[in-house]
């Protein structure tokens, strides 16, 4: 057996989630973030005047790529400390900076900046996985949103809708996410240098007391990375409160991803509606016939794990001690990371699923026919009352009616509850207006205004986002 074998891997990266996003939480982009931080901080100090020489600064910008693993490896096994063994590991490819590199920080100024670095442009890749999905419905919605089928309340039978209308419902849920996912990214903030109590002590002194100085170096590095604002206030770490957010919506559009998925899997069931189908794709390994459901299945499978895991962020949290406690740290390494790659999962598979979602025209049509007789009946005894019957009369001609046709419904003989109806002169119809009865666009309401209405809103927001949606293999 492989080496490679012997050692548990997460499946999230092993199966699921992409290359990008596995790329982004990786250890290479962490500690590469940690060395554009530090080159960042060299050059603010050197153009505030602190004694950091421009050959120093360009000592580490030249040497920030030579990462050596080995050597970090080796020297945090020495010292137990993963934030020095990097600082002793750049030093070693940029020995004339060696001296400057770290200078009045603390560790969470690689730590932590990198974190909201990477969790900005991990929410950015989320955000298109998201408008790919949404663009993926809109054009299901609009291609069905005429199409009657048959509405469920309580699972069972109800009023007609329409399948695209069906569809706005998941694609409202996730356009409250993108909406969501927006707000936090604009209200993301950098933590900038605080020192490690987050009162920039360290800072004061090097500075001579100019806390304007103090400010500049932070705004030069915040601007750096592309921040335009800093928390207000902090201790040694910024405010955790804000993984809570983040993980907020990443267990939001998880939720919205597990509904569609679940009523996917219900129309399924009723063979009205199914997820894609490969041509050798097996359903089953010990019946052959079987179709099932392994996309949406899949779907609601990680968006469990999502959505419970984002109670860790409330958690740590909640549970921070003063200025600064370490309690976090091994939860936010694990915790963090695969909400983002269960996401990600999530989103490509959903991708894959709205792009090649099949409807099955006759059944759907079938199923309304089966229950049209039973919903008719509603515009019936209104039209009868219209023409001089008796409301309370009508109605229990059409109960008496409806139960003896249901009673054949269920041990499977056949019934015509309308041409029963229609030997009632008290509804003063003929036949012909019976039959009429049954024309299922008339018990549609507004369904395709209501989906073209709400497609213009849709598409106003994601515009030029919407990229054309290749089919993603799963």
């Amino acid at each position: 057996m492989s080496e490679t074998k012997n050692r548990y891997v997460s499946p999230l990266g092993e199966r699921y989630a992409s290359e990008t996003m596995m790329e982004l939480f990786s250890p290479r982009t962490r500690v590469a973030t940690w060395r554009k931080l530090w080159v960042s901080l060299a050059r603010a100090q050197h153009e505030l005047g602190l004694p950091v020489s421009a050959q120093q600064v360009a000592a580490l910008e030249a040497a920030a790529d030579d990462i050596r693993f080995d050597v970090i490896e080796a020297r945090e096994a020495e010292v137990r400390h993963d934030v020095m063994a990097n600082v002793y590991s750049f030093g070693q490819v940029a020995p004339e900076a060696a001296g400057i590199i770290h200078l009045g920080a603390t560790s969470c100024y690689v730590t932590d900046n990198a974190d909201l670095v990477i969790y900005r442009d991990a929410l950015d890749k989320v955000r298109e996985g998201l408008v790919a999905v949404i663009a993926n419905l809109a054009d299901f919605a609009d291609s069905y949103k005429a199409m009657p089928t048959l509405g469920y309340t309580h699972y069972q039978p109800a009023q007609l809708v329409t399948v695209g209308k069906r569809a706005t419902l998941w694609l409202q849920d996730f356009m409250a996410d993108l909406e969501e996912l927006d707000f936090v990214v604009s209200t993301i903030k950098f933590l900038g240098c605080r020192g490690t109590t987050g009162t920039e002590a360290s800072f004061v002194e090097l500075f001579d007391g100019d806390g304007g100085a103090i400010d500049e170096m932070n705004r030069r590095i915040a601007d750096d990375f592309g921040f335009n604002k800093l928390f207000d206030v902090a201790g040694q770490t910024y405010p955790r409160k804000f993984d809570a957010r983040i993980m907020s919506v990443l267990a939001g559009v998880a939720t919205s991803a597990y509904r569609m998925a679940q009523d996917i899997r219900l129309l399924q069931h009723d063979r009205q509606v199914e997820e894609p189908f490969e041509a050798h794709q097996i359903g089953s390994s010990a019946m052959p016939y079987k179709r099932n459901p392994m996309r949406t299945e899949r779907i609601c499978s990680l968006a469990r794990y999502v959505i419970a895991d984002a109670a860790n962020a409330s958690a740590t949290a909640s549970a921070q001690w003063l200025e600064r406690t370490l309690d976090d740290s091994a939860n936010r390494r694990i915790s963090v990371p695969e909400a983002f790659l269960g996401v990600d999962a999530i989103l490509k598979i959903a991708a894959n699923v709205t792009f090649g979602l099949h409807v099955n025209d006759a059944i759907v049509a079938k199923a309304v026919r089966d229950y049209l007789p039973f919903i008719a009946t509603e515009n019936i005894l209104m039209e009868g009352v219209k023409r001089g019957g008796d409301r309370q009369e009508l109605h229990e001609i059409i109960r008496e009616e409806s139960l003896a046709a249901t009673a054949k419904m269920k041990v499977g003989e056949p019934f015509d509850l309308l041409g029963a109806l229609a030997e009632h002169p008290e509804f003063g119809m003929s036949p012909k207006e019976f039959a009429q009865a049954l024309d299922p666009s008339a018990y549609i309401g507004r369904c395709p205004q209501q989906v073209d209405a709400y497609l213009e809103k849709v598409r106003a927001v994601i515009g030029e986002q919407a990229k054309e949606n290749p089919q993603l293999a799963v």
